[in-house]
Order: structure tokens, then sequence, then C-alpha cells
């Protein structure tokens, strides 16, 4: 499973509108890095970030954990709304 996968299928977990939710990967300048962008509706974006950013900050540590796994790169997401 792809990094962009896991975190979709994270989000989509937490959301209530699962079909508002857009995951994509964009390149970086340095090859050491993945930057992940999150669009989730307006209605979402509460319960995605979470008090003080505890769940947001969450679904970072799973993902870059996984990315240590695998490619060992730095994963940066950046959670946005619609």
């Amino acid at each position: 499973m792809s990094l962009v996968e896991l975190t979709e299928k994270i989000i989509k977990n937490i959301v209530l509108n699962e079909d508002a939710v857009s995951v994509k990967e964009f390149p970086s300048d340095n090859d050491k890095d993945i930057i992940i962008e999150v669009l989730v509706s307006e209605d979402d974006l509460g319960r995605v970030i979470g008090k003080n950013g505890r769940c947001a900050n969450a679904i970072r540590t799973l993902v870059q954990a996984s990315s240590y796994i695998k490619d060992n790169k730095y994963v940066k997401i950046n959670i946005d709304k619609f």
C-alpha cells in the first residue's frame, strides 16, 4: 500500500462524508521529501485536525512510520477544506 493510499484510508475512516475526500501526492524540490495534500469537506475539517491538532499529528506519525519502513523519506501532509 502506498503512502497516499494509507493516508486516504485513515482519513476516510475519520470523516462523515467519504465522497468528499481527496488525497494527492505532489512532487517536492528534494528527492527525500513527499508532499501529500488532503482535501476534506468543511464540516469534516475539525474531525480530521482534532483538538489542538492531535488527530492530524497522529495521522502524520502513522504515515511517517510507514515511510521509514518502505522509502525512508520525510512526509509532509497538508490538510485543507474544499
